[in-house]
C-alpha cells in the first residue's frame, strides 16, 4: 500500500486589489530607499490615484468642472514618480509625505488600513513583496513595478461588476515571479 501523494497547498488570502496596491507600492517606494513611514504614505497615493482613474475609466466617477474644484492650498515640495503614478510630496519634520487632496496621507493609518485588509497574512505577504522587489535592481523595479502588480494581483470580475470586489491573493505567486 503506498502513502497518499503529499500536494503542496498554496496559501491564498481573500482581499480587494486596493489594499494590494498599496502595500506593494510602498513595498517599491522603500526599495527605492524611502523609509518605511514615507513608503506607506507614497504607496496609499499610488492605489488612491489608481483607484480614481479606474472609476472614471467605469464610469463611476467623473472629474468636476474646473470652475467647481477648490484651489490646491498645499504646494508639493517635489513630485516622485511610483508605480507610473507621479505622486505629490511634501517634506515634513517626519519625513516625505505624500499629498492627497491638500492632507498629509499618516502613514499610521495607511498601516492600520493594511493590518485590517491583511489579517494575520500581512507579515507573510510583505516579505514575499520585498522578496520579488529584492530580484530587481532599484531602476528596473521603477519601470516594471506596476506590470508585476498585475501579475499577482487578485482576480477579479471585469468591469464595473468587479469594483470592490474581493480576488484572490496567491502569495507563492509573488515570490514566484521574477
Amino acid at each position: 500500500m503506498s502513502l497518499p501523494r503529499q500536494v503542496k497547498m498554496s496559501k491564498t488570502i481573500a482581499i480587494n486589489r486596493a489594499p494590494v496596491l498599496t502595500l506593494w507600492a510602498a513595498v517599491v517606494a522603500e526599495r527605492m530607499g524611502y523609509k518605511w513611514d514615507e513608503a506607506l504614505s507614497l504607496g496609499q497615493c499610488v492605489a488612491g490615484k489608481t483607484a480614481h482613474s479606474k472609476a472614471k475609466t467605469l464610469g463611476l466617477r467623473q472629474d468636476k468642472p474646473d470652475a467647481e474644484k477648490k484651489p490646491a492650498t498645499r504646494k508639493p515640495d517635489e513630485l516622485i514618480e511610483l508605480c507610473g503614478r507621479q505622486i505629490a510630496v511634501i517634506r515634513t519634520k517626519n519625513g516625505l509625505r505624500a499629498l492627497n487632496c491638500d492632507k498629509e496621507t499618516d502613514p499610521a493609518a495607511v498601516q492600520r488600513y493594511l493590518a485590517k485588509a491583511f489579517g494575520e497574512y500581512l507579515d507573510e505577504v510583505t516579505e514575499a513583496m520585498r522578496k520579488l522587489a529584492s530580484k530587481h535592481k532599484v531602476d528596473d523595479l521603477c519601470q516594471r513595478a506596476f506590470g508585476l502588480y498585475e501579475k499577482f494581483r487578485p482576480v477579479v470580475d471585469y468591469g464595473v461588476k468587479g469594483w470592490g470586489q474581493k480576488g484572490t491573493l496567491d502569495i507563492e505567486r509573488i515570490t514566484a515571479l521574477e
